[in-house]
Parts: structure tokens; sequence; C-alpha cells
């Protein structure tokens, strides 16, 4: 019986034959647009079999093909459909899966843009009534369940405070009563958590994350079951028209190669960086799950091989010209929205809150002026937490 290759070794390999593009060890890019055929049989022929088939790029492409089996052999998935961003993706399999008049159970920290999408958007267009939970009870979502209920959408942990959810007994959940699932597992990649191997339906990355890595790409993708993925490739990704392009497909599958090692390193760092700060006298409190201290630790233990290298912290002081004192006085820390990337950012959700909020619903968020969300990046640590130190120096 031939032994299965390690997970290290089928990104280098996997989905890739080298005879195809003349012994190159890194595959071409397929720039084109359109493939032609030779006769009207056999261009008659891949139409009826459209998913397998090359036709016109905007469904499949060689360059997009490699990088889709890699993700999908990562993920343990039948399937990986690459689109041009993570809310491609997220879109494309909310619609996928809700009805007009039709009802979604969502945590209450989801991604911004994928909240703004269920809750206003598709309310206004489609009629579709949302409940948001905490979601670290189970029960919560059991008693959210409505006669109309046609997905759940997690994300654990969740970018903003990290909460987990018990994917396995959500899922369990979700089918006894016929509800799909999905999962936005952009935190811990596919490296360190597998959701469809615990029953979730659709797994979604935004792959600017970790899987691209470089901080030199947008797309998003979506993992599951050739048949699931398969009625969404012949409707919502090909009608909708979101597709990835083979020089960022090229880009990913560049990145999946190196995606091991860039993990245990962003793991590495980030749990010494967040041991520094769980003991600095002007941090009140650290959100990682990685870290014995974090509540549903245990839970993480259970679901995650692994931690990421995203984490939150409260500065001790609620003063904004001392907490813009820190923010403003990091040096390697550059001061971005997204993750994941080599480089390590810092960002301040009350940010975008004091300009959208008043003083007293921001106060109403449970967040605090002095919440920074950090991604480690590949630097040197000592290097990471010496700006950190001299930084949070600056609090008087």
């Amino acid at each position: 019986m031939k032994k299965e290759q390690k997970i290290e070794t089928a990104l280098s390999h996997h989905g890739e034959n080298r005879a195809d593009y003349a012994g190159a060890v890194v595959p071409p890019i397929f720039q084109n647009s359109l493939f032609t055929y030779e006769s009207w049989d056999a261009i008659s022929e891949a139409f009826d079999k459209r998913a397998e088939s090359y036709i016109y790029s905007r469904g499949n492409n060689p360059t997009v093909r490699i990088a889709q089996e890699k993700i999908a052999k990562l993920a343990g998935g039948e399937q990986a459909i690459l689109f041009g961003s993570g809310m491609a993706a997220i879109s494309a399999t909310v619609l996928h899966c809700v009805q007009k008049d039709g009802h979604i159970i969502a945590i209450k920290n989801l991604y911004g843009p994928a909240n703004n999408l269920i809750f206003s958007y598709l309310k206004e267009k489609m009629n579709i009534s949302v409940t948001f939970v905490g979601g670290k009870e189970v029960a919560e979502f059991e008693t959210a369940i409505q006669p109309n209920t046609d997905l759940i959408y997690l994300e654990s942990p969740s970018s903003g405070v990290f909460s987990l959810q018990d994917i396995p007994a959500v899922a369990k959940l979700a089918k006894q009563h016929g509800i799909k699932t999905m999962i936005d597992n952009s935190w811990s990649t596919p490296f360190f958590q597998k959701p469809l191997a615990m029953g979730i339906d659709f797994e979604v990355h935004s792959c600017s994350k970790y899987i691209g890595g470089h901080s030199d790409i947008v797309a998003g993708v979506v993992i599951g079951s050739k048949e699931l993925l398969g009625k969404m490739f012949r409707r919502e990704y090909e009608w909708i028209g979101g597709r990835i392009a083979p020089m960022d497909a090229w880009l990913i599958t560049r990145s999946l190669r190196t995606l091991p090692i860039r993990m245990k390193a962003h793991e590495k760092s980030a749990m010494s960086v967040a041991t520094y700060l769980e003991n600095h006298p002007k941090v009140e409190k650290v959100n990682y799950p990685g870290l014995r201290s974090f509540d549903q630790y245990q839970l993480g233990q259970r679901q995650m091989t692994g931690y990421t290298g995203l984490l939150s912290f409260r500065l001790k002081t609620t003063d904004l010209t001392q907490v813009k004192a820190f923010f403003n006085g990091l040096n390697l820390f550059k001061i971005g929205v997204s993750w994941g990337g080599h480089e390590s950012l810092i960002y301040a959700l009350a940010i975008s809150y004091i300009k959208e909020l008043t003083p007293e619903q921001f106060a109403a968020t449970g967040l605090a002026y002095g919440d920074m969300r950090i991604s480690i990046g590949l630097e040197h640590t000592e290097d990471l937490i010496g700006d950190l130190e001299q930084a949070l120096e600056l609090i008087m």
C-alpha cells in the first residue's frame, strides 16, 4: 500500500505533473482567457463536463487548478474553489446556502464586511433574518434555530476577540436539523485546524492572510465536498464571476510550499510575545488561545493542533492620549488593517468604532480605547518584544 505523504511534501508536489510543462520545477502561469478545441464534438463534450474542462478562465484554469488541489489536500476536502477575494468566497457560500425569507445564525464577533452582508444587504435584498449568538455554548445555537434556518456561520477563533465555538457539536446539531454550516478558518489555517473533518460543510479563508502570507495577494477560497462545490461552481462561481487571476493563484502555490514552516514560526514568536505581554504591568489582559489563561484554552486544545500569530491585548490605561502615545510609538509594528503576512502589524478597533458610534454605544460594545490587535510576523522575536517594551514605556 502506498504511504500517504506528509502535508509538507504534498504542498510541494500535490496537483502538479511537471511532464505537462517541460519538467519546469515551478509551474508556468496560464494567463490566457480562453482555451480552443479542434472540433465541434470536442468543445461540445467539454461543455457537458464544464466543471472539469478548460473552456474559459472565468471557470477553470490550469494555474488555478494546481493551487486549488493543494489547498483541498491541506484542508482534507474533496475540492476547493479560489475566488478573487475572501469576501467573494464568503458571499458565494452564503448565497449558495440561503433562500429568500430564510434565516442565518452567526456569531456576534463575525468579520465586519461579512456581518454587513448578512445583516444589512441580504436583509434588504432577500428578506434574510439573522440571529447573532455569543457561540461559546452549543445551546445558544439550538435555541436560535427557526423553521426557516438555512445556515449556521462560525468563525473559530474569531479575528477580533478570538472566541471559539465547539465545532463538532455545532456541526452535529446542524445536521440533525438539515442546516448547512460554514466556518471562516482564516485564523487557524487548515494547517492547525480542520473543520471539514469535524463535520462542517463549507470552510472559507481569506487567502490574503496566512495562506498567501506575503502581503502581495488578495484572494479567497471555499473548500468542501465535490457534490456541494460542484453545484457552487455551476452557479455562484461562474454566474457571479468572482474568479481569481492566474497570477494570484500562482503566488498562492508559491506560498503554500512554505506554509508549514511559516506557521510554526508565527506560533513560536506569538507565544513568546503573548507571554511577555501577559506579564507586563501596563497590560490588563491578553487574548490568545494558546495561553493557558485563555478562558477556552481546553476547547482550543481539542480542536486545534497549533496557534497562529494574531492576538489582542488591552492596555491598562483608558486615556486616549496615552493609548495614542503607545500606538504611534511603535517602530517595527506597522499600522494596518490586515494580518497574516511576513510583517508585524498593529490595529486598534476603536479607530473605526469611535467614528461610527456615540461614546455610550462604544462603551456598550465591551471594547476600550486600549484594545490592541497585533499580528506577529516573521521578524526576530527579541526585536518585536523590544519594540513593544519601548512603546509601553511611553505610557505614564
